[in-house]
C-alpha cells in the first residue's frame, strides 16, 4: 500500500468512462450501417444469430477499445 495514488482511481474512471462513450459510439455506427433496425430484430423479432452475432462484435469492440486505452 505504500504506492497507492489516489490519481489512480481517478484515472481508472476517466478512462472507464471513456471507453464506455467510445463503445456507445461504435455499436451506434453499426446499429446505423446495418439495413434493418438491430434491437427490433433481437427484442422482438427474437433473431438469435443476429443476437449472437451483435454480441460477438461487441466484445471485439471491448476488446479493442481496452487495448487502446491501455
Amino acid at each position: 500500500m505504500t504506492n497507492f495514488n489516489p490519481g489512480y482511481i481517478l484515472n481508472a474512471l476517466v478512462y472507464s468512462l471513456l471507453g464506455i462513450a467510445i463503445f456507445v459510439a461504435a455499436f451506434c455506427i453499426v446499429d446505423k450501417l446495418t439495413p434493418y433496425a438491430l434491437w427490433k430484430e433481437i427484442v422482438e423479432e427474437k433473431n438469435v444469430a443476429l443476437a449472437i452475432m451483435v454480441g460477438a462484435i461487441s466484445l471485439g469492440m471491448c476488446i479493442i477499445i481496452a487495448a487502446s486505452v491501455h
